[in-house]
This record gives structure tokens, sequence and C-alpha cells, in this order.
């Protein structure tokens, strides 16, 4: 027989709140991580609704990577080297893809409940 035990925290903010803050840190991170035309570049965020988990927010981001790898590895990638991720964040529910260099030969999914 297993014992399961759950505790639960009381947050000092709504659920609206946590949204909000949850939206502003992500700009946050982007920012701070964005110099000389490096990091994150926003392309495209709007609201969306999905049928199974409610109204959400669509996120599409470019996270250019090219000084970031290794010396031996800029070598041999093109100067222009992205990550796109695709998110769709359904409180709790948060749906995320990213694609390397935009080819369709490689490709992760991530499904998580907050």
């Amino acid at each position: 027989m297993v014992l399961t035990k759950e505790y639960r925290i009381c947050m000092p903010l709504t659920v609206e709140e946590y949204k909000v803050g949850q939206l502003y840190m992500i700009a946050r991170h982007s920012h701070e991580q964005s110099d000389s035309g490096e990091g994150v570049e926003v392309v495209e965020n709007c609201a969306c609704e999905d049928p199974e988990h409610g109204p959400g927010q669509y996120t599409e981001k470019r996270i250019h990577l090219s000084s970031r790898l290794p010396y031996w590895l800029q070598s041999m990638i093109p100067k222009i080297f992205y990550i796109t991720e695709k998110a769709w964040n359904y409180y709790p529910f948060t749906i995320t893809g990213n694609l390397v260099d935009s080819e369709d030969e490689f490709s992760l999914g991530l499904t998580r409940r907050l």
C-alpha cells in the first residue's frame, strides 16, 4: 500500500496576478538575454483559444545562439543560427515545441502542467 501526501501552500496572489507576473518575467528574461543583436526575438505574441484547454496565450520566439556556442561548433554552422520556439500557454497547461534553424528535420515537443 502506498501512502500519498499532498501539501498545499497558499499563494499571496490570485491566478490573474500570477498570469501577469509570468508574462512579465518571461519578457524580462528575454530582454536580459538579448545583447548585440543576439538573444530572443519575439515573432508573434497573441491571445488564442483551444477547445480542450480554453483561452490562452500563443508565443513564437526565435532564440539566436550563434555567439553562445563553443568555438569549434561555431566554425561548422552558419552565422545566423537560431531555434524557433512555439508555445501555447493555457494556465495551468503549457505546450511547447522547438524547431532548430527552421528546419522540420528536428523538432522537440513538451507538454507540462504547472
